[in-house]
């Protein structure tokens, strides 16, 4: 896992406009996927960012990057509140639902539609998603929207000019630290 993939990646959760990332990446074993997130952390955490493996298999890594007090203030939504106690997630603060995430992604054969959540998407969408499947969405971005189209795009523009702004910013300076916003 490079910089340039977390910057293609995550740079708007980097900047600190979006709750969560998630991208998968090719890893050659557990070991050095677990070292090589470990050094990231190192760089990440101080400044209110974390990197998480959520699923290894066949050379590929599923990570997740989050701001995990923006995640904690996200899933206090109470449309947020109610999807993930309907899906049997126990209150145990934003560390313990990304735990539960995780092992969801693990064992379950379907992909689990509540991961929007955990991306910053607003929850009315992603129970528009559970409920109405794809096909009832009105506009389709960086998720489907079932709710407000007028917003969603002005956040679906917002993240494409945060992506072209950083991964201009990375080639110019070359500097990955200096792209990490700090929480506040």
């Amino acid at each position: 896992m490079s910089e340039d993939i977390l910057i293609d990646q995550c740079s708007p959760t980097m900047a600190g406009i979006k709750t969560g990332s998630l991208f998968s990446c090719s890893a050659d074993d557990k070991k050095t996927l677990n070292d090589n997130i470990r050094r990231f952390n190192a760089r990440l955490v101080p400044k209110g960012l974390r990197l998480i493996p959520m699923k290894f298999e066949n050379n590929r890594a599923l990570v997740y990057m989050y701001r995990p007090s923006k995640l904690a203030k996200d899933l206090k939504n109470p449309t947020a509140h109610e999807i993930l106690s309907n899906l049997k997630y126990s209150s145990s603060g934003a560390d313990g639902f990304v735990a539960q995430l995780r092992k969801k992604i693990n064992v379950c054969t379907d992909f689990p539609h509540e991961i929007g959540l955990f991306l910053g998407y607003p929850p009315e969408d992603v129970d528009g998603f559970i409920k109405k499947g794809p096909h009832g969405a009105k506009l389709t971005g960086t998720w489907k929207v079932y709710t407000d189209e007028e917003s969603a795009k002005k956040k679906f523009a917002l993240y494409k000019k945060c992506a072209g702004v950083y991964k201009s910013a990375y080639k110019k300076h070359n500097s990955f630290d200096r792209l990490i916003v700090r929480e506040h």
